[in-house]
C-alpha cells in the first residue's frame, strides 16, 4: 500500500531527519510534527508505524480488504496533508489517526449505499411481492426510529454507542478514540443504551 508520491522506501538513508533507528525511537506526535513541516521521511515513519491499525480499523468497517486497501491509502494521505491540524492537546496521534480512519471508512459505506440507490432507481422496477414491499417499509421505519432516538443522546453517548456497536470497537479502543477514560465510556454507554431503550419502547 502506497500513499500517492509518499511511500514506506523513501524514509530510507539520505534523508535529513536522521537513520530509521532514530525516528522509530521518536513518538508518533513529534513524527507528525516533523511531517508537518514537510519532512517526507517522517511521515514514512508515521506511515509504518500506522498504517496497519489504520489498515485494520476501515477492514473493520468495511469488511472488504480490496477497498479497505484504497481507503487505507486516503486517510495517510489525509494525515500528511493535515498534519499541522493535529493538536496534541486535544488528544493522542493514534486516536487522531484512528478517528480520520474510522471517518474516511463510514464515508466509504455511506458513498456504496448512496451509489446502490442510484442503481436502484435508475434499473427498470421489476413487480415486487405486496409483503416485501411492507417488510422494506417497515425496515425502513425502524431505521428512522432509531436515527431519531440517537439524535436525541448526548454527543458522547451517540459516539461511544455509534463506534460500539456499529463500528465493533472494544470499550478501551472507543476509550482512546474519543480521549475519555475507559469507566466514562461504559457510564456514558450504559445511560444511552437506557435512553435508547426508552425511545424505542423496548422491554
Amino acid at each position: 500500500m502506497d500513499v500517492p508520491g509518499i511511500t514506506p522506501a523513501q524514509g530510507g538513508e539520505g534523508r535529513d531527519a536522521g537513520p530509521p533507528r532514530a525516528r522509530s525511537a521518536r513518538s508518533l506526535e513529534l513524527l507528525i510534527a516533523e511531517a508537518a513541516r514537510g519532512d517526507q521521511a517522517a511521515f514514512a515513519a508515521v506511515y509504518d508505524r500506522a498504517g496497519p491499525t489504520v489498515f485494520g480499523t476501515v477492514l473493520r468497517v468495511l469488511r472488504d480488504p480490496a477497498q479497505s486497501e484504497e481507503v487505507t491509502q486516503e486517510v495517510l494521505l489525509e494525515v500528511w496533508r493535515t498534519a499541522a491540524r493535529f493538536d496534541p492537546v486535544a488528544g493522542s496521534a493514534a486516536a487522531w489517526i484512528a478517528m480520520i480512519a474510522h471517518r474516511r471508512a463510514v464515508d466509504r459505506v455511506r458513498s456504496e449505499q448512496k451509489a446502490m440507490e442510484r442503481e436502484l432507481r435508475a434499473a427498470d422496477a421489476a413487480p415486487v411481492a405486496y409483503d416485501d414491499v411492507v417488510d422494506a417499509v417497515e425496515t425502513n421505519l425502524e431505521h428512522e426510529r432509531v436515527r431519531r432516538c440517537l439524535a436525541g443522546l448526548t454527543d458522547l453517548q451517540r459516539e461511544a454507542v455509534t463506534l460500539a456497536y456499529y463500528g465493533g470497537y472494544s470499550y478501551r479502543e472507543v476509550a482512546a478514540l474519543l480521549g475519555v477514560a475507559v469507566g466514562t465510556v461504559k457510564t456514558r454507554m450504559r445511560d444511552g443504551l437506557i435512553r435508547l431503550r426508552d425511545c424505542l419502547g423496548v422491554e
